[in-house]
C-alpha cells in the first residue's frame, strides 16, 4: 500500500460518490508523480465512464475531464465489493469525518482487512433470501 484516502462526498448518489473516489484517486496518484495507476472500482458504471464520457454527470464533467486528460497511465478494473473490503471500510469509516483524510500507511480501521487481503484470504457475502 503507497497510500490510501476517504472523503466525505455530500453523498447525492453512488454512482457520484464512487465517481469523486476515482476522481480523487487519479489526482493525489498524480500530484505524487505517480505515472501508473490501477483503479479498481466495485462500481461498473465508473469503469465504463472511463471509456465513455457520456455516462459522467454534467456537474462532475470538467473535473473528470481534467482526470482522464493527465499524462499518467491509468487502468481502469471492476471489482466486487467483496474483492475490495478495505475500501469499503475506508467508505464506512469515512462517514464520520468532515474532511479528507490521507494515509502513508494502514490506518487502524482497515488493519484486519488489509492483513487478511494481503494473505489472501476470500472474503464472503451471505445473502438471506
Amino acid at each position: 500500500m503507497l497510500l490510501c484516502f476517504a472523503e466525505p462526498t455530500g453523498l447525492k448518489n453512488a454512482f457520484h460518490a464512487e465517481l469523486l473516489g476515482a476522481m480523487r484517486a487519479i489526482e493525489l496518484a498524480n500530484q505524487f508523480h505517480w505515472n501508473n495507476l490501477w483503479l479498481e472500482s466495485d462500481s461498473a458504471l465508473v469503469v465504463n465512464a472511463i471509456k465513455n464520457n457520456a455516462l459522467v454527470p454534467w456537474s462532475l464533467r470538467n473535473r473528470w475531464d481534467n482526470c482522464i486528460q493527465t499524462s499518467m497511465n491509468f487502468l481502469a478494473t471492476h471489482v466486487y465489493r467483496e474483492g475490495n473490503t478495505c475500501a469499503d471500510a475506508l467508505a464506512n469509516a469515512c462517514l464520520s469525518f468532515n474532511h479528507l483524510m490521507i494515509w502513508m500507511q494502514v490506518p487502524d480501521c482497515i488493519r484486519e482487512f488489509y492483513g487478511k487481503n494481503k494473505l489472501g484470504f476470500p472474503n464472503f457475502r451471505f445473502v438471506n433470501f
